[in-house]
């Protein structure tokens, strides 16, 4: 990691340093003060509520970063995290099972979601294994609105304007197309089968459907891919899609795709099915199973993130970036959007976006200005105030596919996140070393870039610097990328 970085590290990691080592047996001397004010507000006058019990001791994944390789990095992490929530949930969840209270295990985060109303949740929180109770309230991502477009005259190599612009096609001219890669989708969900995404999805073997280990749905449990909206059949577009005709859309056609559904068709999630997700990408299990016949070795290289869980809204911070952090030790890449609140300052303001461990990009027109909606930095989070987002990409007019079968242009930096998550399967197979090595990969995407200055001033960093608070370090540029020495 570049300097700039190692700063905010540190003063993220200090005041959690201890949160692994702690697992009482006594009671808390004020339950009341580990409920979350918005699971409060929800249980007033008697009402039940979903909650998120996160226990104390949670599990250290420090050893993976002395790991080699990235199966090896997964394999660890998995078996870490199981192993202290197994260990560790075994009193909470005696003491629902006393109770008759329904509940959900995690193993991502050690915590256990559960509905009850305020006597359970001061009862839960009396317990000194258990650090907080989180509400879960369903939370709406603003989703760009697609902008229908009429079709055009079909012609051989047809490559959309944005993944030229960050060099794509340079990179296949080396014979990197992504093959060998698996990139994976946390969204709304696909469309599966559309003509420019169905030979390359890690389901499909050209003759049937296997939707087992690349496929979940944390909304509906549909055994199938779905997609009710269109977002993310679109960023998945972007990643890989390519008809094999006149719609070359994806920055990586030669890799595959697997996905995640964690929000409805309205763009509504919980922290529940984003953790539910993200739980599932670093273990992918089958249909109808459950995380304890996860496969890690079936987990995708990258995750496009394009979403947001403001904090008002429900979301624990502090969970949310454990979370994070045990992606990044599986070594797999987070591509996370920067978020759409531009042009004001400190407007990377949501997590995942605002974290140090979370590669965000911000959107760029196809003049490669910065798009007056993409969020600014510094990081809104924690009290160093790193540069955000990391890293800028095409995300203005970005025409990719849509259910069923058809193709339109969206904007925002969901857009733009896509071709970060897909360049990394071009970079990891003409690279085979930085596989599983997050801080190499972003170095080497970040010292790539096509430096962007700019005349905003935001956290008190000139835009004359780079990096800086507009584009980060800059424009992506995957071929530089994988040329670099």
């Amino acid at each position: 990691m570049k300097p700039v970085k190692l700063m905010a590290v540190a003063a993220v990691l200090v005041p959690l340093a201890g949160l692994a080592l702690l697992g009482q047996s006594v009671k808390a001397a004020d339950p009341a003060a580990k409920l979350a004010w918005r699971l409060m507000a929800d249980t007033e006058g008697g009402r039940t509520a979903e909650a998120l019990v996160v226990l104390r001791e949670q599990a250290d994944l420090s050893s993976a970063a002395s790991l080699s390789t990235k199966a090896a990095k997964g394999q660890f992490v998995v078996d870490a995290l199981r192993a202290v929530a197994d260990r560790t949930q075994v009193g909470l969840r005696a003491e629902l099972n006393q109770r008759g209270v329904p509940y959900q295990s995690f193993y991502i985060v050690n915590m256990i979601k559960v509905r009850g109303d305020r006597a359970l949740m001061v009862d839960l929180a009396a317990r000194a294994d258990v650090v907080s109770i989180d509400a879960n309230p369903r939370v709406r991502a603003s989703l760009p609105v697609a902008a229908r477009i009429a079709a055009r005259p079909a012609g051989p190599d047809t490559i959309e304007w944005n993944v030229s612009r960050v060099k794509a096609p340079d990179v296949w001219a080396l014979g990197f197309r992504g093959e060998g890669g698996v990139v994976a989708d946390a969204d709304v969900g696909v469309k599966w089968d559309h003509p420019a995404l169905k030979n390359h999805y890690r389901g499909w073997n050209g003759v049937s459907a296997d939707h087992n280990f690349n496929w979940h749905d944390a909304i509906t449990n549909s055994p199938a891919p779905i997609d009710p909206h269109g977002h993310g059949t679109h960023t998945t577009g972007t990643m890989v899609g390519d008809d094999g005709g006149a719609n070359q859309i994806g920055v990586a056609p030669g890799a595959k795709w697997i996905a995640c559904r964690n929000m409805d068709s309205g763009g509504n999630g919980t922290p529940a099915t984003y953790t539910e997700c993200f739980e599932w990408l670093i273990a992918p299990y089958p249909i109808g199973g459950d995380p304890s016949q996860g496969d890690p070795s079936k987990a995708p290289d990258s995750i496009n993130n394009s979403w947001g869980c403001p904090p008002q809204e429900g979301c624990n911070k502090g969970t949310l970036q454990s979370i994070v952090r045990a992606v990044r030790a599986a070594g797999i890449f987070p591509a996370v959007a920067a978020g759409n609140a531009g042009p004001s300052c400190a407007t990377v303001a949501d997590p995942p976006s605002f974290y140090i461990e979370s590669f965000s990009v911000g959107a760029t027109t196809m003049s490669d200005a910065i798009a007056g909606f993409s969020s600014r930095g510094p990081s809104a989070y924690g009290a160093a105030a790193w540069v955000k987002p990391n890293i800028s990409a095409p995300g203005s007019g970005v025409r990719s596919s849509v259910p069923p079968a058809g193709y339109t242009n969206m904007s925002g930096t969901s857009m733009a996140t896509p071709h970060v998550a897909g360049a990394v399967a071009l970079l990891w197979q003409a690279k085979p070393s930085l596989s599983g090595n997050i801080d190499a990969t972003e170095d080497a995407l970040e010292s790539a870039a096509v430096p962007k200055t700019s005349g905003e001033t935001c956290g008190g960093r000139p835009g004359s610097m780079v990096p800086n608070n507009t584009f980060g370090w800059g424009i992506l540029d995957v071929l530089a990328a994988v040329e670099a020495p």
